[in-house]
């Protein structure tokens, strides 16, 4: 196994952790007898050769011993030594003509040389090896009808259930590598989606045809695959409380997904939504027969898959969110905490749910605030999610909150989702802002979701609390900027009503790295363009820090703006694309010159999606004259994708509550345009 593998310079090959000299050990530890050494072994080589999908020449050098390994029939939990050859030589999304992608393309082609191990193994006496080869097979064998022959044999001669989902997964990725091959699998594929094959196999095979062949489906194929899945969970054994979601981020569930879960189900629907794609009303009606199943898991992952239809597709979702709102009454502690997860992240979208979450918020006090073990209390779930809903019912919990001993420093980023309903909170968040220590630690975590909700209310009152906050502020506070920026839009909101103690600060502060957010909150006040215009075109030139916002409030002024017109068209060409995009915004405002601003923001919208607010509030400010990128709203209001749903990219908590500002502004924007 481990022949020539002293002749191998080790300690001059490198790896995640520096040298790799530790690897012939780590290799050797493989082949122990001890299973925790084996297990050690195999971890530390993923973290060492393999950390985070990379790839390095230590890596390269590790393929022929790794082959050798799994060739040997005296190593044990060698399927673990298959898939890291298998994440070894998987492709990456380089370009091949760097460093790094030269050692991915030699890392796979040493793995497709050893390809011939993964045959002999394909009717191995292990089931977890023969689970693992099907893939490898199809990634690295070059004869695909050598290939397709080895995996009818084996679905023919295979018993073991979950070797058998393990070949169906790979019919459905010859089929996507072998286009030309693809019949013979699809021809295999369509026997196990039917009778008399198991109701999991059977779903595993729906879901491969909706990814590579629809048109294999069958037209009932909601009711199908409800129907199997009903049947599936009915055989499942071993039911035992505590089974849970393996989906939530949070740290108690990470630990909870150590406890026995339905994974192989939750996957065999995650395969067949993302097959059916943009058919939403099939994956609509899947969904509803997922969240109306007896069984507790099912309805539990049907919540998680639901989030995910949520986060990337508009449309009325109101059933689903109300079916939702129905698990709270479980008893099923990780079923209602997915849901009370997937409710936070809706906003107005969670309305249908209101009832359910008054009513979980109104019989469990306990869950209103969440103590952690370390940091600050939080905002419990049920309650934020109630509060994020703008329903007015959250209100006078959220003033019990605050009369009580800990508060959670992040109550105030809801206030403002509650509009005239928490106007009662403000004296109790006027007295909290009053006692935040300007020099202290945690002075950001407190203060600035306190200014958001009194600038949300509107709370003239917190003026002295504002600027004594401002004027305490040591240079050296951790997010000193955020602070001053929060209280600085809370002097712009209050300042109408107190000019006499607002404007002195702000008048100072325009002296100071905050000139541009203190001129726009000082041109909000005052209207005196002579007062800030000199200051914001200071801030135009190169390498300020606030260039974008001094652009911003140029807008603002409008054609008073005009001596500052050429910093701003120079702006136009900046790397920054945000940086674009407010010159873009400003130029057209102060000069009407839509020609020269228009090419600008549409660039942008198409490019960088987390522009188009920017640009949609840029035209609602011009009115009639921005009639030109109009037809980019209505685009945007046709679209059912939503627009910051990417592939490449994660999902944040307010991207559906984004979107759906971004939705309503064009809406907006096109109403007032006739």
């Amino acid at each position: 196994m481990f022949t020539g593998i002293d002749e191998v310079d080790w300690a001059s090959l490198r790896h995640a952790d520096g040298s790799a000299a530790d690897v012939p050990g780590l290799l050797g530890g493989l082949a122990s007898a001890n299973p925790v050494e084996r297990e050690t072994a195999l971890d530390a080589l993923y973290g060492a050769v393999h950390h985070q999908g990379d790839v390095y020449d230590s890596t390269v050098a590790c393929v022929p011993f790794l082959l050798a390994l799994v060739a040997s029939g005296e190593v044990a939990d060698r399927a673990g030594i298959v898939e890291l050859l298998v994440g070894i030589g998987a492709e990456g999304a380089g370009r091949e003509d760097g460093a790094e992608d030269r050692l991915r393309a030699r890392a796979r082609a040493g793995v497709r040389a050893g390809a011939e191990v993964f045959v002999r193994l394909a009717g191995d006496a292990d089931p977890a090896v023969r689970r693992a080869v099907p893939g490898a097979l199809v990634r690295f064998l070059d004869e695909p009808a050598r290939v397709l022959g080895l995996l009818r044999e084996r679905c023919t001669l295979e018993r073991d259930d979950r070797v058998l989902h393990a070949l169906t997964e790979s019919l459905g990725l010859f089929v996507r590598r072998h286009p030309g091959h693809a019949a013979g699998a699809l021809e295999l594929l369509t026997a196990q989606s039917a009778a008399p094959y198991d109701p999991g196999l059977r779903l595993a095979a729906l879901g491969r045809l909706a990814e590579c062949a629809p048109d294999r489906l069958p037209p009932d194929l909601v009711t199908v695959a409800v129907g199997l899945l009903r049947e599936r969970s009915a055989r499942r054994s071993g039911r035992r409380d505590g089974v849970g979601c393996p989906h939530s981020d949070t740290l108690a569930n990470r630990l909870r997904r150590l406890r026995p879960s339905d994974e192989e189900g939750s996957q065999l629907l995650r395969t067949l939504h993302r097959g059916l794609g943009d058919r939403l009303a099939e994956r609509t009606a899947l969904l509803e027969g997922q969240l109306t199943s007896p069984d507790a898991v099912d309805r539990c992952n049907g919540v998680w898959m639901a989030a995910g239809l949520f986060r990337e597709w508009r449309g009325d979702q109101r059933g689903l969110v109300t079916l939702i709102g129905a698990q709270l009454a479980s008893d099923d502690d990780w079923l209602r905490d997915a849901s009370v997860s997937v409710l936070e992240c809706l906003f107005d979208l969670a309305a249908p749910a209101a009832d359910d979450l008054a009513a979980l918020v109104t019989s469990r006090p306990d869950l209103w605030v969440r103590r952690r073990e370390r940091g600050a209390p939080a905002l419990g779930g049920p309650l934020k999610a109630l509060a994020r809903s703008g329903d007015p019912r959250a209100a006078p919990v959220l003033e019990q909150v605050l009369a009580g001993p800990d508060v959670p420093d992040d109550l105030g980023h809801v206030v403002g989702r509650l509009g005239p309903a928490a106007a009662p909170l403000a004296p109790a968040l006027r007295r909290l802002l009053g006692e935040v220590a300007p020099d202290s630690a945690g002075t950001f975590e407190r203060a600035v979701p306190l200014l958001s909700a009194l600038t949300a209310l509107g709370d003239t009152e917190a003026v002295p609390q504002v600027l004594r906050l401002v004027r305490g502020l040591p240079e050296s506070l951790r997010r000193r900027d955020a602070v001053v920026e929060a209280a600085v839009r809370a002097l712009e909101e209050f300042g109408s009503a107190a000019p006499a103690r607002v404007v002195p600060v702000l008048r100072e502060l325009l002296e100071s790295e905050y000139a541009a957010v203190a001129a726009g909150a000082l041109w909000s006040v005052e209207g005196d363009a002579s007062a800030v215009l000199p200051v914001l075109t200071g801030e135009l030139a190169d390498g300020m820090p606030r260039r974008r916002v001094a652009a911003g409030v140029l807008g603002r002024l409008g054609p008073k703006a005009g001596g500052a017109l050429p910093e701003v068209r120079r702006m136009l060409l900046a790397e920054d694309p945000w940086e674009r995009v407010s010159a873009a915004c400003a130029v057209w405002r102060i000069s009407g010159d839509g020609e020269l601003a228009a090419p600008v923001l549409r660039t942008a919208w198409r490019e960088r999606p987390y522009t188009r607010r920017a640009v949609t509030a840029c035209l609602a400010a011009l009115g009639p004259a921005g009639a030109p990128l109009h037809d980019l709203l209505r685009a945007e209001l046709a679209a059912r994708r939503r627009h910051l749903a990417s592939p490449s990219r994660g999902y944040g908590s307010h991207d559906v509550l984004d979107d759906e500002r971004l939705v309503r502004a064009c809406r907006e924007v096109l109403a007032a345009a006739g």
